[in-house]
C-alpha cells in the first residue's frame, strides 16, 4: 500500500498490512505509535558531500552491435534510467538526531537498531547513540567489508561499511543466533564433522559482495545493499511476524528481505525514484492509494 503522509495515522496500525510511503520521514515517524517495531534498520545518507547517482546498463541482441560475445553474436549497450539523489548537508546531525530519537521511540522494550554509515559519521553517531540509548545498550560494531571501486594510492582504500547495533534494554532483546545464516569454517578440520557441515556463526566482521552489476538483485538504485547483509540482520534481531522499520528505504532490500522471511514492514522514502523502484520491487499483496484530498 503506497500512501501520502496527509492519510497515515487513519490507515497505518500494527494488524494493518506492509507499507511503503512517500514522504519526509520524520513527519511519517512522528505519526508512528510508541513501541511497535522489533528492528529498526536504516542506512541514511552518508554525509560524502555529493550527488550519488547510477545509470542502469544492459546488452541486448544487435545486428549492428560493437560487441562480439558468445557464439560470435553481437550485442550493443542500451543505458536505461538515472537513479540520483543529495548526499550534502550543511548541518548533518540536525537532520539526523531528530530521526535517530524517533526510532527509540518506536522500538519495541526488545527491539533493535541497526544504523549503516561509513567512516565519516560512524563516530560521531557512536556518542549519540550512546547519550540516547545508554552506552550499555551498544551491541557491536558490525564492520561490512567488501572490495570493488578504485583504489587510493595516497592511503590505505576504504572498503568497509560501518553498522552500529544499539538494543533498547540490554537484558532483554532479541538475538536469533540458530536462525542466521552460517558461515564456513577457515579450517574445518579442526572442528568436528557436524561443526563443519553446520558452519559457523559470522562475527562482526562480515565479508560479502556488493550487489552485482549483472546479478537478479539489481535494481539499478544508487547505494542499493545486498540482500545477503539484511537477511542476517533480520534474521538476528526479528522473529515471524515482527514489524521491521526503514524510514531511508531506497530500493526496498529491507522490505524485500522480511518479507521473504515472513515479517511485516513499513518502508518510508521521499525519493520518487525510489518509490517507483519499490514498486516494482515490493509489488506481491499490495495496492496504490491516491494522493489524498485536502482535509482528509
Amino acid at each position: 500500500m503506497l500512501l501520502a503522509v496527509g492519510c497515515l495515522g487513519s490507515f497505518w496500525s500494527a494488524d494493518g498490512p506492509n507499507l511503503v510511503v512517500e514522504a519526509d520521514n520524520l513527519a511519517v515517524l512522528r505519526t508512528l505509535a510508541d513501541q511497535t517495531f522489533r528492528l529498526v534498520y536504516i542506512d541514511p545518507p552518508f554525509n560524502t558531500g555529493r550527488a550519488q547517482t547510477r545509470q542502469a546498463v544492459k546488452t541486448a541482441r544487435s545486428a549492428s552491435g560493437s560487441r562480439i560475445g558468445f557464439r560470435g553474436l553481437a550485442y550493443t549497450t542500451v543505458k536505461g534510467e538515472v537513479t540520483s539523489y543529495s548526499d550534502a548537508f550543511a548541518d548533518y546531525w540536525a537532520f539526523l538526531e531528530p530521526r535517530l530519537e524517533e526510532a527509540w521511540r518506536v522500538l519495541t522494550p526488545d527491539g533493535t537498531l541497526y544504523l549503516h554509515l561509513d567512516y565519516r559519521e560512524v563516530h560521531y553517531a557512536k556518542v549519540l547513540l550512546d547519550a540516547l540509548f545508554g552506552r550499555e545498550s551498544f551491541l557491536n560494531e558490525i564492520i561490512w567489508a567488501y572490495d570493488y571501486g578504485a583504489r587510493s594510492k595516497s592511503r590505505w582504500p576504504a572498503k568497509h561499511d560501518n553498522i552500529l547495533v544499539y538494543v533498547k534494554d540490554p537484558k532483554n532483546y532479541v538475538f536469533n543466533s540458530d536462525a542466521v545464516d552460517r558461515e564456513p569454517y577457515m579450517a574445518p578440520g579442526l572442528v568436528t564433522p557436524e561443526k563443519a557441515a553446520r558452519g559457523k556463526l559470522p562475527t562482526d566482521v562480515w565479508w560479502h559482495t556488493i550487489v552485482s552489476p549483472t546479478g537478479k538483485e539489481r535494481t539499478g538504485y544508487a547505494t542499493q545493499k545486498p540482500e545477503g547483509i539484511l537477511r542476517r540482520i533480520v534474521q538476528a534481531s526479528s522473529d515471524p511476524g515482527d514489524w521491521v522499520l526503514d524510514f531511508f528505504a531506497g530500493s526496498g532490500t529491507t522490505g524485500a528481505v522480511a518479507a521473504s522471511l515472513g515479517r511485516r514492514f513499513v518502508m518510508i522514502d521521499n525519493n520518487p525514484q525510489a518509490i517507483q523502484i519499490m514498486r516494482r520491487r515490493l509489488d506481491a499483496g499490495f495496492r496504490c492509494e491516491p494522493p489524498p484530498s485536502p482535509g482528509c
